[in-house]
C-alpha cells in the first residue's frame, strides 16, 4: 500500500516542495554567484511566483535582464518570462517532476533552465527540451545564450 504524506502549508500555497538545509545553501550559492559576476547584466529573483500564459510557478531562481528597482511599487506575480530559471531538487520531489516542470518553463518562453541535483552536484542546462547539458563538478558550467559561466565548486561548496 502506498503511503501518502500530507502536504505541508508551504507546499500547497507555493506548488512546491518544501526545501531542505541543502537546497537553500545552494539556492544561496546560485544566487551570490551570479549577482557576483554579472550584477550589471541580470536581476535575480528568489522565490518571485510567475504567471506564464495561465501557468502559476514559483522557481527557484529567475534571471532577467537588469531591472530598475521601485521600491513603491510592486508585483505579486510577474508575467513577463525571465531568461532563465534555476530549479533546485527538493527531497520530497522527483526527478521526473522536475524534468516536466523545466519543459513547461521552455514552452512559455523561457531561454534557458537550470536543473540542479544536489546529491550528484550536477547542474542540467536545458536550452530546450532536446538540446541540454550536464555538468557536474568540478567542471565550469556554461550558460550559452546568457553567457554565464560559473565554476560548480564554488556553487557545491
Amino acid at each position: 500500500m502506498e503511503v501518502l504524506e500530507k502536504k505541508s502549508d508551504y507546499e500547497i500555497q507555493r506548488g512546491k516542495p518544501m526545501p531542505s538545509k541543502n537546497h537553500a545553501i545552494l539556492q544561496s550559492n546560485l544566487n551570490f554567484e551570479i549577482r557576483l559576476k554579472y550584477k550589471n547584466q541580470f536581476t535575480v529573483l528568489s522565490e518571485a511566483t510567475l504567471n506564464l500564459q495561465d501557468w502559476v510557478s514559483t522557481p527557484d531562481l529567475a534571471i532577467y535582464p537588469k531591472m530598475e528597482v521601485n521600491f513603491t511599487e510592486d508585483e505579486i506575480r510577474l508575467e513577463e518570462a525571465p531568461l532563465a530559471v534555476i530549479e533546485i531538487l527538493s527531497p520530497t520531489q522527483s526527478l521526473q517532476e522536475l524534468s516536466d516542470k523545466a519543459i513547461e518553463y521552455l514552452n512559455r518562453e523561457v531561454q534557458s533552465v537550470w536543473l540542479v541535483l544536489p546529491s550528484l552536484q550536477s547542474i542540467t542546462v536545458y536550452q530546450s527540451e532536446k538540446d541540454f547539458t550536464v555538468f557536474t563538478t568540478p567542471a565550469t558550467l556554461e550558460d550559452k545564450k546568457l553567457k554565464i559561466q560559473m565554476e560548480l565548486k564554488e556553487i557545491f561548496a
